[in-house]
């Protein structure tokens, strides 16, 4: 589908609890509504979204067991409306990543997509404020290869078919070259993640997604 084939005062207290409320998946269409619209060309396997996606999504989720072999990933952001300002309510980000391995292990068997996938894979759901965040660990890169590190992110709103986005990689990897971050598409952003580690021992960067950003047809 790719080139390669995210306080003590009870006022913040309120606010948690505000983001923290499931927000439920209705992925069935109203009879009188209009299809969805594709946007970004050809999109493999993306109707993997929908397989194992849970009925009631939060902003956050943790992808990762805590028995996953590999070193914690933490990223987090907001996603924005077209015009690069205005957060982005009811989008779906989806999630999938190979092991520290660098395989797409353990699959779900309910579809071949999905198998594909494999178990490091999560759904998010952003609110009013666009807010999303996930925890997992750091993919590997393909074994035997010069592949980057990378996570796949799948994009779901309201209206518009599920598209890709460009990969997340890391501003790190040493098999990352300034050639392949000049040839990216730059679909809804650049897709690197600028990482640091806290003192915890997890690796952590902050990316914005601008919805249909150098999307083809959008």
């Amino acid at each position: 589908m790719t080139n390669l084939h995210l306080l003590v005062p009870l006022f913040y207290l309120n606010i948690l609890a505000t983001c923290q409320q499931p927000i439920t998946v209705n992925t069935e269409k109203s009879k009188n509504s209009q299809p969805d619209r594709p946007a970004g060309g050809p999109c493999e396997c993306c109707e993997a979204i929908y397989d194992g996606m849970p009925e009631s999504l939060l902003w956050e989720t943790q992808i990762s067991a805590p028995s996953e072999p590999g070193e914690p990933l933490e990223v987090s952001g907001t996603i924005f409306k077209n015009d690069g300002r205005t957060p982005a309510e009811g989008v779906i980000l989806y999630v999938y990543h190979t092991d520290n391995q660098g395989l797409y292990s353990d699959g779900p068997k309910t579809s071949k997509c999905a198998e594909r996938h494999g178990h490091l894979r999560g759904w998010m759901k952003t609110g009013s404020n666009g807010r999303y965040r996930f925890r997992t660990i750091r993919p590997a890169s393909y074994p035997n290869s010069n592949a980057v590190q990378h996570i796949h992110p799948i994009i779901k709103e309201d209206g518009v078919l599920p598209y890709w986005i460009d990969e997340l990689v890391f501003d790190d990897d040493p098999k990352l070259a300034e050639e392949e971050l000049n040839d990216r598409p730059k679909r809804d952003g650049d897709g690197l993640l600028k990482l640091k580690k806290n003192a915890a021992g997890t690796w952590v960067a902050q990316y914005d997604i601008i919805l249909g950003k150098n999307v083809q047809g959008y």
